[in-house]
């Protein structure tokens, strides 16, 4: 059916343009969403990638953290999110010890810490992560109302915890050095750090701030900064969203690629080779802003950043065996685990790479679903005792591009990945892994160029751009309704509800949400 104009057209159909969607055509608006792919949730997707293997996998973005119980609410997603038994296990590079973080169980998790060497580093651990709790309790219920300012945002914090001293240390100084001030030990201080370095290309002491604010997403979410697993994997998110919108009388358009966003609001897009366009009152770009400005002729909204992630899935028979005889398989893979990420490794990592080399060895860490989910396997794997694991690397920038072609960097970065992780293990992860109908080993990696080639991530940017703080500073103009929930592209009726909105990144909706917010606010003026 010809569709010629509606109320909203929503540029991409990833899970932020699903959620505005959705919200927008409860509020009674004529909603249609164009989504170049064949499919709806773009990084928040599930797939049998290997063939003839009966495992649904989250194949990019894979925890929940930083979505909004009032999304769910409003929305009535069926969405389940698991705990983890365990936050983290970290090998110690070169001996059979490691560092288990048990969530239940804080006398273990003690006893963990003392058998390191690293006693004394256990109150500083429950000191620090108690003035994170802190910061979400202060911030993370605003990121779904009209931005504060700076100021503002201090005052909460201030108010949560009777001083700036929190404010200052997270929010004004680079967390490096917070962490190096707390912590003695080289893998705790390594730990702590690697939520300011997830998709960040930043070092140790980051005087830019980059690190400090990746490191506020990750631990602000649901007031607590717990990382869920999605049950049914990540596809299990965006098909709740995607029927949320449908229900909510959307029009969701696979396979349309679009050419040109005008001045007036005409989403020119093709079609099964067919050329069509739609007049709205409203756009939204659940796009990059870089993409954004491709589509609009060249407006320059934002300085693209760079990716620097490398991310691996793989299908193994059974979990893998450790070198630390008093940690299982299950309590190590039960949460993040984390390999080569000493505060030391971080810093080597990140000089080699800036200078435009591939870390080795590769700091890394590991997700396993399967464990905390077996609903993505079928019953067969299940039961033989198969397991997923996500591997996610870092420092691995997008300028590497420039030096190696797609394929030869593919197999450096998984060929590194894999000698990492064998660093770590008792024996070689290779002999653990499935084989697809074809014979060939059940490992997919994806590397920057491969995002910015399937999902149009400027630089395999897994946040669209740098991130921003999740309030506004004290002299930004906050005088429309985009302006002040933060989605201001800085063109016409064109909203930002991608991941490169303000408090955009992750798998949240938040972007998605504000940007219907902003419109509804505008039809109300």
């Amino acid at each position: 059916m010809e569709i010629r104009d509606a109320d909203v057209v929503i540029v991409g159909g990833g899970h932020n343009g699903l959620t505005a969607a959705a919200y927008l055509g409860q509020a009674g608006l004529s909603v249609v969403v164009l989504e170049r792919l064949d499919g709806f949730g773009g990084a928040a997707v599930s797939a049998e990638t290997f063939d003839g293997v009966e495992a649904r996998l989250s194949r990019y973005s894979y925890l929940v953290s930083l979505l909004p119980q009032r999304i769910i609410d409003d929305l009535s997603l069926p969405i389940s999110l698991a705990k983890r038994r365990y936050s983290s296990f970290t090998p110690v590079p070169g001996s059979n010890q490691g560092l288990l973080i048990d969530n239940l169980d804080d006398n273990a998790t003690r006893e963990s810490f003392e058998a390191l060497g690293a006693g004394e580093d256990f109150a500083a651990w429950n000191d620090f992560y108690a003035d994170t709790a802190t910061l979400a309790r202060a911030l993370f219920d605003g990121v779904t109302d009209p931005l504060v300012t700076r100021s503002e945002a201090r005052e909460h914090v201030a108010s949560a915890s009777g001083s700036d001293e929190i404010w200052n240390r997270f929010i004004e100084e680079p967390i490096g050095h917070d962490i190096a001030d707390r912590f003695t030990h080289d893998v705790v201080r390594g730990v702590v750090l690697t939520d300011g370095l997830i998709g960040t290309f930043a070092p140790n002491m980051d005087s830019e701030l980059e690190a400090n604010r990746c490191f506020l997403y990750h631990v602000i979410g649901g007031g607590t900064g717990d990382w869920d697993v999605p049950v049914g994997g990540m596809g299990a998110v965006s098909g709740a969203l995607t029927e949320a919108a449908r229900l909510a009388g959307a029009q969701l358009v696979a396979s349309a690629e679009v050419l040109e966003i005008t001045q007036n609001n005409t989403v020119r897009y093709e079609k099964d080779g067919v050329e069509h366009s739609i007049t709205a009152r409203y756009v939204l770009a659940n796009s990059s802003p870089r993409e954004l400005a491709r589509l609009t002729g060249g407006h320059s909204i934002s300085i693209p950043g760079e990716g620097a992630q490398v991310k691996v899935n793989m299908v193994l028979s059974r979990l893998p065996k450790l070198l630390d005889p008093q940690v299982t398989p299950e309590q190590a893979f039960g949460g993040t685990f984390h390999i080569n990420e000493t505060w030391s490794q971080l810093d080597k990592a990140y000089t080699s790479a800036d200078a435009g080399s591939i870390p080795s060895p590769l700091p890394c860490e590991i997700y396993c679903h399967s464990l905390t989910d077996p609903s993505i396997l079928g019953e067969e794997l299940q039961q033989s005792g198969a397991h997923t694991l996500t591997v996610f690397g870092l420092h691995t920038p997008h300028r590497l591009t420039e030096k190696y072609d797609p394929d030869e960097l593919r197999a450096l970065l998984e060929a590194e990945v894999l000698a990492s992780l064998n660093s770590v293990l008792a024996e070689p992860i290779e002999d653990l892994l499935l084989r697809d109908a074809h014979g060939k080993p059940c490992i997919e990696t994806k590397t920057t160029h491969d995002l910015e080639e399937a999902l149009r991530l400027p630089g395999g940017n897994i946040f669209h751009g740098p991130l921003s703080w999740p309030f506004a500073e004290d002299t930004d103009d906050l005088s429309t309704p985009a302006q002040r929930w933060g989605v201001d592209s800085g063109i016409g009726r064109i909203v930002l509800c991608g991941s490169g909105a303000r408090r955009g990144g992750a798998v949240s909706g938040i972007a998605g949400h504000n940007a219907a917010m902003a419109v509804l606010e505008m039809e109300a003026q």
